[in-house]
């Protein structure tokens, strides 16, 4: 007898492991037009179908049983060029499953959503202006912010990571169902690539989410001047500009601000520090030394580890008494994969 299961989370099993719908059939010995039928609800799926599907794309058959719907709202992506379908299908299909477990987790915990400080871009109120007002909201008293992850989390911003198999993708935040923010970034970004992408995404969680924005505005641009402001705040960055911008400063710099050399030339470029022949020639130095590329080793900062959703794991843990095969269980995952994530 056929079991009634989502479609939109076989389509959503499928895409997070970057299968097509014809390799998908292919694995698991069906036709591509049965396979096509199945995703659309047109017949439904079997146990030993289901059993199938379940096999080959890593989850356990109650993943597909879900009360879940997937939805692509607020799927802001920060990335370094255009990116195609196909690298982001399935870091969209992912961001859904962590989205899934975040909402679990809230209802079992009864936490109940942050009160973030929305502000509405206007004329007066910059993306700038807006940082600072957040830098006074969260009481952020000093220059540097030691750590961005545990800033937002303090302020009950969901963070988690995982690998998003390009380069090409940095961050992205999603909005859980009953409005929840998460933030996930590339797990293999450096540490100051991290911080920024984090920034950048709270911009549009704080600017963006909660308005009615025109198509015509350039909401990356936005969520860049904020996250600018909000890590290198002109008020106090400026004097670290005042003697010149070099390479050598630049390297200084990124020890102090946590903030990489590139980012710090668009910085004092942004405030008007360097003439157009000066960063022409500085990003070509850039390029000449590979520093484009890959910035010195030995300046790396050190990459900031989310712990907001592994505490409410911990508790949820010890409140219904599970270990870990059996909080991969609640969660849908398989136990290799929830360690993998979580662990």
């Amino acid at each position: 007898m056929a079991e009634k299961v989502s479609k939109g989370l076989i389509v959503l099993a499928r895409e997070s492991r970057g299968y097509t719908q014809l390799e998908l059939s292919n694995r698991i010995g069906m036709s591509q037009q049965n396979m096509g039928k199945i995703e659309s609800g047109d017949i439904g799926v079997k146990d030993e179908t289901l059993d199938l599907i379940a096999e080959a794309t890593n989850y356990p058959v109650s993943f597909f049983r879900q009360d879940n719907e997937v939805y692509p709202e607020h799927l802001i992506y920060r990335r370094r060029d255009k990116v195609s379908a196909g690298l982001l299908t399935p870091i969209n299909a992912k961001v859904n499953v962590i989205r899934f477990h975040v909402e679990h987790l809230l209802k079992t915990i009864n936490a109940s959503n942050p009160d973030l400080p929305l502000f509405e871009v206007s004329e007066k109120n910059t993306p700038q202006v807006i940082a600072q007002k957040v830098r006074k909201a969260w009481k952020i008293n000093t220059p540097l912010i030691p750590n961005v992850v545990k800033l937002l989390e303090d302020n009950g911003v969901a963070v988690a990571c995982f690998d998003f198999g390009t380069e090409r993708v940095d961050s992205r935040c999603i909005l859980t169902n009953s409005k929840y923010p998460v933030i996930i970034f590339n797990k293999t970004l450096l540490g100051d690539r991290q911080r920024f992408s984090i920034a950048y995404q709270l911009g549009h969680l704080l600017m963006h989410t909660g308005f009615q924005v025109n198509w015509e505005r350039d909401i990356a641009h936005e969520a860049n001047l904020f996250a600018a402001e909000f890590l290198m705040p002109e008020a106090e960055i400026r004097k670290d500009f005042e003697n010149g911008i070099t390479l050598p400063l630049l390297a200084h710099l990124k020890t102090k601000w946590k903030a990489s050399m590139i980012s710090l030339l668009y910085r004092a470029d942004d405030l008007g520090f360097l003439t157009p022949n000066q960063k022409r020639y500085l990003i070509q130095q850039f390029n000449e030394q590979k520093l484009r590329r890959r910035e010195p080793v030995e300046l790396d900062i050190e990459v900031e580890n989310p712990a907001l959703i592994r505490r409410w794991i911990s508790e949820v843990k010890a409140k219904q008494k599970l270990d870990t095969n059996g909080m991969a269980s609640l969660l849908h995952l398989n136990t290799d994969e929830f360690i993998e994530i979580y662990g």
